[in-house]
């Protein structure tokens, strides 16, 4: 089973690598992608050692002093299937749902993206894991034409929305599917150390989304993750992360780190944490960000600043980001000890 699981595993990286070489328009996307596992890869589907399952919420402002700003907002659950029983080995499966909503410019070109990913997330070694994601995602996009000007409504002064405007008229809405894959590989060779590489490709099949019925597909998003922890002491844990993504020629690359610290004391069974934080988006954005977390409960926000040469125009202002996430554990018992085989602890 482990030996097909691999050469099944090893095909869709392929695929995906191959994916890398094929190329729409800015998709639907957070500065925290750390705390948008789904989005960014299906293979984070239930990868979440220390829990069962896991409710977040995602929201982003962006360009807020320009005339119409972007509005993005996302919702998430996942949890797993089987892994942390006495008994049994440490492979799991994991499924999820996710709900994404975006608006933006002023004929309210709004997105809704619903979600349904798969993962399975395979121990290989003592101090290495394997996951494989795919997802399915259904979504609808919509446009008001009567919110907009166009070239023949100009009467030589000023737009005047009582011309005939020459297009179609009211809310047009053009619906699409799209398939996603992605894989991450995990390394942990000590409880104070860890890695994963991921690597994902949305819109596998190129689905057309359009308005007027011509053929304008929606290429192939392809995106890589690397996350780090290092456990300082008892009281630091220092998370750098690398997030790019790539679509039709346009790419982002983020990078930078959280640090944790501790307020709590060392090995508490109720955690209080401090996140600080700072991240460059290249060629467009500096990003501070600040979190709490009490037990369970997880609250970040993130300003980021703008650096691109649409700074003068904005007056730096780029987007503020929330997330919210709630972590836990199925049963009665929220103190029972979770056979984690290697995997670190971060508490």
């Amino acid at each position: 089973m482990k030996k097909l699981f691999i050469r099944y595993a090893f095909l869709l990286m392929f695929s995906v690598l191959l994916g890398s070489f094929a190329g729409s328009a800015q998709n639907i996307h957070f500065s925290q992608y750390y705390n948008a596992p789904m989005l960014i890869n299906p293979a984070n589907t239930g990868l979440m050692p220390e829990y069962d399952f896991r409710l977040g919420l995602n929201y982003r402002n962006q360009w807020e002093i320009i005339p119409v700003p972007y509005n993005t907002f996302s919702g998430f659950a996942d949890c797993k299937v089987g892994g942390n029983k006495e008994n049994s080995n440490n492979n799991w499966l994991g499924v999820g749902l996710a709900y994404f909503y975006d608006i933006a410019g002023s004929g309210n070109l709004t997105l809704s993206e619903f979600q349904f990913s798969s993962a399975y997330h395979l121990q290989t070694s003592q101090h290495t894991m394997f996951s494989l994601g795919l997802s399915g995602m259904m979504a609808s996009t919509t446009v008001n034409y009567d919110l907009l000007t166009f070239d023949q409504q100009w009467d030589g002064q000023t737009f005047n929305t009582q011309f005939p405007n020459g297009e179609k008229g009211g809310v047009q809405q053009a619906g699409f599917y799209s398939v996603a894959a992605g894989f991450n590989f995990a390394w942990f060779p000590t409880e104070s150390v860890y890695f994963k590489l991921g690597g994902g490709v949305s819109n596998l099949n190129k689905p057309v989304v359009t308005f007027y019925g011509s053929k304008n597909t929606l290429d192939m998003r392809e995106t890589g993750n690397l996350d780090m922890f290092f456990h300082l002491t008892p009281m630091f844990t220092l998370n750098p992360s690398v997030y790019f993504t790539t679509q039709s020629g346009a790419m982002e690359l983020t990078a930078g780190s959280l640090v944790r610290t501790n307020l709590s004391g060392p090995y508490q069974p109720v955690v209080t944490q401090l996140i600080l934080g700072g991240f460059m988006r290249a060629g467009d954005a500096a990003i501070g960000v600040i979190g709490f977390q009490y037990a369970n409960v997880q609250f970040v926000a993130n300003y980021d600043l703008t650096i691109s040469n649409l700074a003068p125009y904005n007056d730096g202002y780029g987007a503020l980001e929330f997330s919210l996430i709630y972590q836990g554990v199925y049963g009665k018992n929220k103190d029972r000890t979770r056979k984690m085989l290697g995997c670190p602890r971060f508490m």
